[in-house]
């Protein structure tokens, strides 16, 4: 199914004028509305007027975390506060939160608009009992996808985080055919299930919508294998709308960017310059319908490709490839770069181990060290200790080959990684410790 023919299939160069449009649009109302962008525009010596074509973004300035910050909170607002209706914002773990504010245009003809379209990308209709269990609150997920399913008729259960017996129960006595939430809580949720012998073939659920944190196609196998449903990947951050700019199509090619909201670009994250299609890089986004809280070439950080060829779905907006790692999260142990997901690509094809895993950074001297920690299956937990061994060589092995690095790797007992019901806790650096 496809939500909005008209934009989703729109031909590509009507969807280039209407961009240049809304861009010329936007740019002006912040200039005017926002002195903070009215300042950057000067220092670049561009006015609206000039521009012309999509290549004219590449004079406009770039928008870091870090200006969101310095305007914090409400600096880079293009209407005044009493026209919006809802405020979100990240979690400020490494500084003030990003206030982001919404129009109640901005909720209902922007983001409900493109949350239908990624439950449509997913398989979704309005026939459809919709299991929602990320987290509601200031974290955009919960509610973002509440209005999305509402606006398309499904069945919305506001399910929230936590106390996973009760979602089970509740996927099973309503019917629950969609289930949305980040791909890490869809594995602890398969593991609860286990734990308590409940069984997953008595849970109708056809298709599931995970984000908020990057997942390897090895994960998309173990949760489609574990929960018996279709699993598609979306994209989203607060600075720039939530979750709704990104999603994947039954395809699974790429998450279709809807780019009538939000134009993508990919840079070279060092340079700045814009990269051609096809090439890997950082995602820079810029929204160009929104009211409340435009941003203009956002640095996300995010790493990623863009494909322009019409899916063969049938939609004609770019794809983005899957996040496979963030310029700011890149872990470099002894000169070479390591993206988390990397790891757990390895980690999920050795069967012995579980889906759960922690890395742990520490120093010793001057050189960085790397212990990777993955419980083992309760099966194999109980064996003798020869095996066990044998076990984290083999892994250690792997990882070897495919970091380019020695890592250290250590086994350690079921149900011992904390679980998690948001984003999942990766990385532990006690670099700072010593």
């Amino acid at each position: 199914m496809i939500w909005d023919p008209y934009y989703e299939c729109m031909d590509p160069e009507e969807r280039t004028k209407l961009q240049v449009r809304r861009l010329r649009e936007t740019v002006a109302r912040l200039n005017v509305n926002v002195p903070w962008y009215r300042d950057r525009f000067a220092e670049k010596g561009i006015e609206p007027g000039d521009i012309k074509s999509l290549d004219d973004l590449r004079h406009l300035p770039f928008t870091t975390k870090d200006d969101l910050r310095e305007t914090y909170p409400l600096g880079l607002f293009a209407v005044p506060p009493e026209e919006c209706v809802r405020i979100h914002a990240s979690s400020g773990t490494t500084g003030k939160p990003i206030i982001a504010g919404y129009t109640r245009d901005d909720i209902t003809n922007v983001w409900a608009e493109t949350i239908a379209r990624t439950i449509a990308c997913g398989g979704g209709t309005s026939h459809d009992v919709l299991h929602n269990a990320y987290g509601y609150g200031l974290f955009t997920g919960g509610l973002g996808l509440h209005y999305g399913g509402e606006l398309m008729g499904c069945l919305v259960i506001p399910a929230s985080g936590g106390n996973t017996e009760r979602q089970l129960m509740l996927m099973e006595d309503l019917g629950s055919t969609i289930l949305c939430c980040t791909p890490s809580y869809a594995l602890t949720i398969a593991d609860v299930a286990e734990n308590i012998g409940f069984d997953l073939s008595r849970i109708k659920l056809k298709s599931g919508l995970f984000g908020a944190e990057p997942w390897s196609d090895s994960a998309r196998e173990s949760i489609e294998e574990r929960l018996g449903l279709s699993a598609h990947d979306i994209y989203g951050l607060t600075e720039v709308i939530g979750p709704g700019v990104a999603g994947e199509c039954e395809a699974k090619a790429g998450l279709h960017v809807y780019d009538d909201h939000f134009i993508p670009e990919v840079i070279d994250p060092d340079s700045g310059e814009p990269l051609p299609p096809g090439e890997k890089g950082e995602l820079v986004l810029t929204c160009i319908t929104k009211r409340a809280f435009p941003i203009i070439r956002f640095r996300t950080r995010d790493i990623t490709r863009l494909d322009y060829e019409t899916c063969a779905c049938g939609r004609t907006q770019p794809r983005m490839e899957r996040i496979t790692g963030r310029t700011d999260d890149m872990l470099i142990i002894r000169g070479v770069n390591v993206f988390p997901s990397q790891i757990e690509e390895v980690l999920l094809r050795i069967e012995e181990v579980e889906p759960h895993y922690q890395l742990v950074l520490t120093r010793e001297g001057h050189l960085d060290n790397l212990e990777v920690q993955v419980e083992v299956s309760p099966a194999m937990f109980s064996d003798e200790v020869r095996k066990l061994e044998a076990i984290e060589d083999r892994i250690r092995e792997r990882l070897s080959s495919a970091l380019g690095i020695r890592v250290g790797v250590k086994l350690v007992e079921p149900r011992s990684i904390e679980r998690s019901i948001g984003k999942a806790k990766r990385v532990i650096d006690k670099r700072e410790e010593v």
